[in-house]
């Protein structure tokens, strides 16, 4: 059900957000306790702020009332990815590209299935990152097909 929701909302919110010049990073629907919380995520080049995320969770806040795709209660939260935003579709990762970035995989790659550090060249299907172990730098190559999940990483 999960699924469903969170493609509905997507194809909801779409609009509204790309009305007023944004990016909808990523839908999550999903229950913590005894509550279920839909979270839309929303970002621009030059970010967003606190009336950017009021005006869409209004418009959201309009549409998901008449067309009633969440059958019980819920919390609508309309935010900011964060600095450390998920990489999902194939432009996150081209804009990724000279950033610091957290890669988990699915298969180990040498043992280790998770990865920080900067993402070198992304070309459509493999992924360059150049990591440091100990003191060492090396470039690893992971396939997409083996990402479990990405993100921005902020590194000290």
């Amino acid at each position: 059900m999960s699924n469903e929701v969170t493609e509905v909302v997507e194809q909801l919110a779409r609009p509204i957000v790309e009305d007023m010049d944004l990016e909808l990073v990523d839908v999550e629907y999903v229950k913590e306790g005894k509550d279920w919380f839909l979270r839309v995520f929303i970002d621009s080049e030059t970010g967003v702020d606190i009336e950017d995320c009021g005006t869409v969770s209004e418009r959201l806040s309009e549409v998901l009332d008449k067309k009633d795709p969440i059958p019980h209660l819920y919390f609508l939260d309309v935010s900011s990815p964060g600095a450390e935003r998920p990489l999902k579709k194939e432009q996150d990762f081209v804009k990724a590209v000279g950033k610091q970035v957290a890669i988990q995989t699915n298969e180990p790659i040498n043992g280790e299935s998770v990865f920080e550090g900067k993402l070198l060249a992304y070309d459509g299907t493999i992924l360059t990152v150049l990591i440091t172990i100990k003191t060492r730098k090396k470039e690893i190559q992971i396939s997409m097909e083996n990402v479990a999940s990405a993100r921005l990483a902020v590194m000290f």
